[in-house]
């Protein structure tokens, strides 16, 4: 079984940080800079193309489908 990364894996190629939540702070801040001012249809078409850009990416469907069941199993 593939297993997921599930503790924060965020970093910058060359880019150094002070604290290891940074990165993190880096990419939630650019993700609602993406979602200011769209609608709540918009919002959401941008993060079905989020996940479609992501998922292509990542191309494991091992790996895909232990996030697509890690993420259903916490609703």
């Amino acid at each position: 079984m593939t297993t997921l990364i599930t503790e924060a894996n965020f970093g910058e190629s060359g880019k150094r940080y002070l604290r290891a939540f940074s990165p993190g702070d880096d990419f939630y801040e650019a993700l609602l800079d993406a979602h200011r001012g769209l609608s709540d249809e918009q919002s959401a078409l941008l993060n079905a193309r989020l996940i479609l850009l992501l998922a292509n990416h990542v191309g494991d469907l091992g790996v895909l489908r232990e996030a697509l069941r890690i993420a259903r199993d916490e609703c």
